[in-house]
């Protein structure tokens, strides 16, 4: 499979789903507090990626709300256009992140919340050095998925058909170490989105720093 093919797909994906996502997260408390941890370490006027920044809520909206300079990025056009429309305050644009040019040392945090886990583990290692080499030092990445043993396996997500490549909690670890970060804080949780076809799933949150 290309990565286009898995964009396209992800892209069909949260197209369907737009502001249900939203509220089917909405009351993730683990997620408010990855937020506030990362708020903690930002100084005033902070460079923010936003990756897989869905309809723009809550996480654009916290950190550009909080002053931030924030660049929300999906593959979703539907969710880039909800996001535009509800957090005029921040950026976004309809891009793979994989297609994104992204200058060495250049950003002060990367926020990627569930946003790889329709592509290939490969990939998704090579994403995430890319994210951990354009943070400057001293510079923070929150990362969240779900924490499961799998690659390409096909399921289906709030009615909707996924194709699902996921590292169990230490795989995860390493690959963030092999990227050059290191992990202050993690956390694990089992939560289960607002929506009647969801199911109760591992979510593990990690706090990363670069030296």
């Amino acid at each position: 499979m290309t990565s286009e093919d898995d964009r396209q797909r992800a892209a069909r994906v949260f197209d369907a789903l737009g502001p249900v996502y939203e509220k089917a997260f909405a009351h993730s408390e683990t997620h408010h507090r990855s937020l506030e941890w990362l708020l903690g370490r930002l100084a005033p006027g902070s460079s923010v990626l936003d990756v897989g920044s869905g309809t723009g809520r809550p996480t654009a909206a916290t950190l550009a709300g909080a002053g931030h300079d924030v660049l929300g990025v999906d593959v979703s056009p539907v969710m880039v256009d909800l996001a535009a429309r509800q957090v005029p305050e921040a950026a976004f644009r309809c891009v793979d992140v994989r297609e994104l040019p992204l200058e060495a040392g250049s950003l002060d945090a990367v926020c990627v919340y569930f946003s790889l886990l329709q592509m290939e583990r490969a990939q998704q290692s090579e994403v995430i050095g890319g994210l951990a080499r354009a943070l400057r030092p001293g510079g923070s990445l929150a990362l969240a998925t779900v924490p499961l043993d799998v690659e390409g396996v096909d399921a289906v997500f709030m009615g909707q058909p996924v194709r699902v490549t996921s590292f169990a909690g230490p795989d995860l670890v390493d690959v963030v170490t092999a990227a050059g970060l290191t992990v202050l804080a993690e956390e694990n949780v089992l939560f289960t989105p607002d929506h009647p076809e969801a199911v109760p799933e591992p979510q593990v949150f990690l706090h990363c720093g670069r030296e």
